[in-house]
């Protein structure tokens, strides 16, 4: 089994890691790692794949796991089992495992310096221009400077051709997120109604506007790299990776 452990000075009682597609059971279109129940893989595959991570990882509980919508709401994570329907949970209780799934969309995972609150984000491009990371921000108690985020596996700018709505969706939100200039240089013009959208430039600029300046991450393309992530936009029906964080 192969998995990502963040490149970041996270503090010890903090976890984190993320999953690839190799090692698991599912086949098909889901070889092998899947860890989503609702994509149309064998739900024991899934299950037996969530095992096999477990393990490796020694999840002290099973994670909690989000109905995610492309929206910006947040869920204090719980050990309970149900799954929420969030686009990000958070939790500053040890043995808690907040955790997001995506195949293209970008994972946010963050972190104060002390080790007492952790979170992890799904963002689309909709929740990304929504305010998601901003709404996340704020429910932890340290101050935005003392909180470090990485950004996970996602869709690269030469394979993220998106149209005018997404283009003005995030233009809307300056000057928060800085100048007009700052926001359009994430994007690159290849037609007169096409750009390509460097999600991972956008997250930055999301991140420090919400006061985070301590950010990693962001050297993983899903679309590029079909041996180690599954990847919506490259295979439409496919698996998804998940991207967690907890305090031990």
């Amino acid at each position: 089994m192969s998995i990502i452990l963040p490149d970041w000075p996270a503090p010890n009682p903090v976890n984190a890691a993320v999953s690839t597609r190799r090692g698991g059971l599912s086949a098909a279109v889901w070889r092998s790692l899947n860890l989503a129940y609702h994509v149309g893989d064998n739900a024991l595959s899934v299950e037996q794949n969530w095992q096999l991570l477990g393990s490796l990882l020694r999840l002290p509980v099973a994670p909690q796991l989000l109905e995610q919508v492309h929206g910006v709401d947040v869920v204090h994570a719980q050990t309970d089992g149900i799954i929420r329907r969030a686009d990000a949970c958070y939790s500053d209780q040890r043995a808690v495992v907040c955790t997001v799934m995506t195949a293209d969309c970008l994972p946010i995972l963050i972190c104060d310096r002390a080790g007492g609150e952790v979170a992890a984000v799904h963002a689309g491009w909709r929740g990304l221009a929504g305010g998601v990371v901003a709404n996340t921000i704020s429910q932890f108690k340290n101050r935005p400077d003392q909180l470090l985020a990485w950004l996970g596996p996602a869709i690269s700018q030469p394979h993220f051709e998106v149209g005018e709505d997404v283009y003005r969706a995030f233009l809307a939100n300056t000057p928060g997120w800085g100048s007009t200039q700052q926001v359009d240089a994430c994007f690159l013009r290849t037609r007169p109604d096409r750009w390509q959208a460097d999600i991972f430039s956008l997250a930055r600029l999301a991140l420090s506007a919400s006061g985070i300046t301590a950010i990693f991450g962001g050297g993983h393309c899903t679309f590029a790299n079909p041996d180690a992530f599954y990847s919506y936009r490259r295979d439409g029906q496919t698996g998804r990776m998940a991207s967690l964080i907890w305090i031990s």
